[in-house]
């Protein structure tokens, strides 16, 4: 159907939404058929005297009405809405509709497995832990039991971490650990210190207990020891968190040097350490954590929602000695009770049978090419990004700001989220963060960016004057 040259007047919705809509009305004619191949985006463009971001942008709306599907180098053709995974293949288990919810673009996701072989391990070992279901639906010990430890500090052995197990817990989640730290070392209006670009979680628990988050300047290798030093000095801070391992949003790796010299103005101020490190299993070879380096100063949350996966809601937590122990459990307990016995398993299970390496395996290899198709589709030096992380820092230019540019991204299918969510102190920066994890394909992600390659090439007012 390399001539299909659509009327888009036979609908009423803006130009981009009636290039999906004329393929559906087509495609029920008997115009289109299942199979035919849509001319190139560029073609179309020029075929219909629009600009191509409009097109681009309605073949992603068509793909997301599973109308259509796109392949790197072959092009994007007629699905006719069937049921197909994100192969191009009938799937052989589709989900129920009450149960899939929409998903939401703007979280930090891994990208999601799909090979079959992996997949086919992953429920092997969710088929063994049924085996054992009916003790697992009872109240467990808080922690993980021995079996549960003795995997947990296998896993973070690879992080070059040998704590005792007494210290380390299986935890639901990394929020709930980090909203329980918190709440023992510091009281409301005491001051905790972050990166001055920080996780938005962080605020949200600073925010909750009502303590006074304080942010401090950073360089490309994180915080500033001196700035530290001079705050400690200055405000006597309670605890600082650190995300020193593809910092989100910025992407950032702390280096080994850097993290000494801030484990040492610690030391030196009495002052806590929280290590998030829940991207510090996606490098091959990442600097020791800051708990190998002061463990006894820091508290280290290995969660396993970017490494394995978010639906687990588990982090193993290393307390930095056993004084810390009793108030760490209380805190938690008070909250959440316990970890789900049946995610505590499952992840167990898959550490110990070889299938967690495995996703982690997929994550890194799939984390990477996503990072190269950004470098092929973006001018140089215009992002932030690490070759391995799972979104990109994008500072704007051309007069678009973090509104104008989210707005303008809100239908293509990738989670842009404004710079404002993660600012601590001052003036946010025209700045966003943009995810390239979670469901979404690699076909439709590199649509997607070269929607906003295009975007990005003049002002706001050019790309909006097509739509």
């Amino acid at each position: 159907m390399k001539d299909w040259h659509p009327d888009l007047g036979r609908s009423p919705n803006p130009r981009y939404m009636a290039i999906a809509d004329v393929i559906e009305m087509d495609l029920r004619s008997g115009v289109l058929a299942v199979g035919d191949r849509l001319p190139p985006q560029r073609i179309l463009a020029k075929r219909l005297n629009i600009d191509f971001t409009t097109v681009a942008r309605g073949y992603v709306e068509a793909q997301k009405r599973g109308l259509v599907d796109s392949h790197v180098g072959r092009g994007t053709f007629v699905t006719g809405g069937a049921d197909k995974d994100r192969r191009g293949f009938a799937s052989d288990a589709a989900p129920d509709p009450r149960r899939v919810s929409a998903v939401d673009f703007s979280m930090n996701m891994p990208p999601e497995p799909d090979d079959p072989g992996l997949i086919a391990r992953m429920r092997e070992g969710m088929s063994a832990v049924a085996t054992n279901l009916i003790p697992l639906l009872r109240y467990q010990g808080f922690g993980g039991s021995g079996m549960d430890k003795e995997a947990a500090a296998a896993w973070l052995s690879r992080r070059g971490l040998v704590p005792s197990q007494e210290r380390i817990f299986v935890t639901p989640g990394a929020h709930p650990a980090l909203l329980a730290i918190f709440s023992m070392v510091a009281k409301p209006g005491e001051t905790v210190l972050s990166e001055n670009i920080t996780y938005p979680g962080m605020r949200s628990i600073a925010a909750q207990l009502r303590l006074t988050l304080a942010g401090l300047p950073m360089d490309a290798d994180g915080i500033l020891p001196d700035a530290f030093a001079e705050t400690c000095e200055r405000a006597g801070p309670k605890a600082l968190y650190l995300n020193p391992t593809l910092q989100n949003p910025l992407t950032l790796t702390m280096p080994e040097k850097r993290r000494e010299e801030i484990a040492a103005v610690a030391r030196k101020y009495h002052v806590p350490i929280i290590e998030d490190d829940a991207y510090g299993f996606i490098p091959l070879h990442a600097p020791p954590p800051l708990a190998a380096i002061a463990p006894d100063l820091t508290w280290h949350i290995g969660g396993l929602a970017k490494c394995i996966g978010a639906g687990l809601r588990l982090a193993f937590v290393v307390a930095p000695d056993t004084k810390a122990i009793w108030p760490f459990v209380s805190a938690v307990r008070a909250n959440n009770v316990m970890a789900s016995p049946l995610n505590v398993a499952l992840a167990t299970r898959w550490i110990e049978d070889g299938t967690a390496d495995g996703i982690l395996r997929f994550i890194r290899a799939e984390a990477a090419a996503r990072q190269r198709m950004v470098a092929e589709i973006l001018p140089g030096g215009t992002f932030r990004a690490d070759p391995i992380s799972f979104n990109i820092w994008l500072p704007l230019t051309n007069g678009w700001t973090r509104s104008t540019f989210g707005a303008h991204m809100r239908n293509a299918g990738i989670g842009v989220v404004a710079s404002d969510a993660f600012t601590v102190n001052g003036e946010a920066p025209e700045a966003v963060r943009v995810c390239l994890g979670g469901p979404i394909s690699r076909d439709r992600l590199r649509g997607a960016l070269d929607f906003m390659a295009h975007a990005l090439e003049g002002p706001p007012a050019m790309a909006a004057s097509f739509f």
